[in-house]
């Protein structure tokens, strides 16, 4: 009994359980649901609350953007304004330029129409005038027009001759004193010796019975002396003298030397002659090193190729006009290094050139072609620099000068044979020289007379002064110079003098 009270109350107990448990999980179930619903709301409204911010936000957005808008506008609107204003003002002031441009070409019609009426007048008078003028002169328009031409022209032709005188004169004056101070300097810094030296040699004897010992048997000595030497021996009626002929210096100087040996030894036959000359050679040989050695050194040329110094070792015996060739390089060679150095010039490459200038003067009895040409053509071969070989090439003018140190080495070149003692001539040259200098002048149109005087330096010519004006005079002395330039050779310089005079002469009775 106790037992099933105790399982009814069991059961009570488990049913009572789990109604209450029911209920609890109701009230935690309405409590989570309470709880969602017042989040959700509250979501909402902080959702509301935000679309009404961004509500607003838009709102003052696009009132913010339409009074902008409106202000543009408005500004555009008053800029349009004062546009169109100032295009008014604008056009009013065209209408009244044009107005006044109307007003002022009517104005100058008028003037245009009263000035064409005084030409017209003008034109009449004119004609009248000429007219006038013919009749009283006796002479017609184009008379006139030609004497009045003539005047003109020969008072402009006056003027011109003066002109140019006066600059020439400027010109001329300057150049010589630049000159004079150029060329005293450098031939007070450069002292050189010459040697004049003939086409002949003359090899004195003991006596004239050496002259047969010479000649030899039927001539065998000396015909074998003149092959060996490549010279011409003279044995003539010079008294205890034979004259050796050559036109190659060094041939000649070998064959002076070889004929001295032979005097002095006394044993003269083929055998010794061609011993002896062959020592002459190579004495003659080493000469021409040492001299062009000395050269170089005493021009302050230093590093010449050996075959350079060679070559210009043989002007040592060749001579241009009395003066000797080797001599005449040294002095062009430091002529133009002063002349550089003053100039502040390349004075290295301007001593170069003047010592090699006349190079090929040593070769050109052997070589076709002017001595500037092969003389620069050898010294190229030889690592000469261009700028040295330039020099040389144009030095009388036969390619272009491509530097002042050409030039400079041009001038010492001709100060160098110019000046007074350096060079001479012989009279037949002279007289030669004299009257090719008188004929080139009596050539031209309008000479009377014409006069060589100073040796040859000067030519003075005298004109007709009917035929040539003083502007014909200028040209004259000119054309005389260039003609002479390019028609004769000559040392030095030669002055060209035109004489125009006129004499007005009456005699009172």
């Amino acid at each position: 009994m106790n037992s099933s009270w105790l399982i009814v109350g069991g059961l009570v107990a488990v049913a009572a359980g789990a109604v209450l448990g029911y209920f609890v999980r109701h009230l935690q179930v309405e409590r989570e649901s309470k709880s969602r619903q017042i989040e959700a709301d509250r979501l909402l409204e902080a959702a509301s609350a935000k679309a009404r911010d961004v509500e607003l936000k838009a709102r003052d957005e696009a009132l913010k953007l339409r009074d902008e808008g409106e202000g543009e506008l408005s500004r555009r609107r008053a800029e349009l304004s004062r546009e169109e204003e100032r295009l008014q003002r604008r056009r009013s002031e065209v209408d009244r330029r044009l107005e006044a441009v109307e007003k002022r070409d009517q104005v100058l019609n008028k003037r245009q129409s009263t000035l064409d009426r005084r030409e017209n007048e003008i034109d009449e008078l004119h004609g009248q005038t000429l007219t006038e003028l013919q009749r009283v002169s006796g002479m017609t328009t184009e008379d006139a027009k030609n004497q009045l031409l003539s005047a003109v022209e020969k008072e402009a032709r006056g003027d011109m001759a003066r002109i140019i005188r006066r600059i020439e004169e400027e010109a001329q004056e300057e150049g010589d004193r630049r000159a004079r101070e150029l060329i005293a300097d450098a031939i007070q810094r450069v002292a050189s010796d010459h040697v004049a030296e003939v086409s002949v040699s003359v090899v004195a004897l003991p006596s004239d019975e050496m002259k047969g010992r010479i000649i030899g048997r039927n001539g065998r000595n000396i015909r074998a002396f003149e092959q060996a030497a490549g010279v011409d021996v003279v044995v003539d009626d010079t008294p205890e003298a034979v004259t050796i002929s050559c036109f190659d210096s060094v041939r000649r100087e070998i064959a002076r030397r070889s004929m001295e040996k032979l005097v002095l030894d006394g044993r003269i036959h083929p055998a010794n002659i061609e011993k002896l000359v062959e020592q002459s050679r190579n004495e003659v040989d080493r000469v021409i090193l040492e001299e062009a050695e000395k050269a170089a050194f005493d021009a302050g040329v230093p590093g010449l190729h050996p075959e350079v110094l060679k070559k210009m070792g043989r002007l040592k015996f060749r001579t241009s006009y009395g003066q000797n060739q080797l001599a005449h390089a040294v002095e062009t060679a430091q002529l133009a290094g002063v002349i550089a150095s003053e100039l502040g010039a390349n004075v290295e490459v301007s001593k170069a050139g003047g010592l090699l200038h006349d190079l090929g003067k040593a070769m050109d009895h052997e070589v076709e072609g002017t001595h500037a040409s092969i003389g620069a053509e050898f010294a190229r071969r030889h690592g000469v620099p261009a700028a040295v070989v330039n020099t040389i090439a144009s030095h009388h003018h036969e390619v272009d000068q491509e530097s002042v140190e050409a030039v400079i080495v041009e001038a010492a070149d001709a100060i160098s044979g110019a000046r007074p003692g350096a060079r001479r001539e012989s009279l037949e040259q002279y007289i030669k020289r004299v009257r090719g200098l008188e004929d080139i002048a009596n050539s031209f149109q309008g000479v009377s007379q014409s006069f060589a005087l100073q040796a040859g330096r000067e030519i003075r010519v005298i004109v007709q002064p009917e035929s040539i004006d003083d502007l014909d005079a200028t040209r004259l002395a000119r054309d005389v110079a260039k003609k002479i330039e390019e028609g004769m050779q000559y040392p030095g310089q030669i002055k060209v003098t035109v004489i125009r005079e006129t004499r007005a002469i009456d005699y009172a009775k």
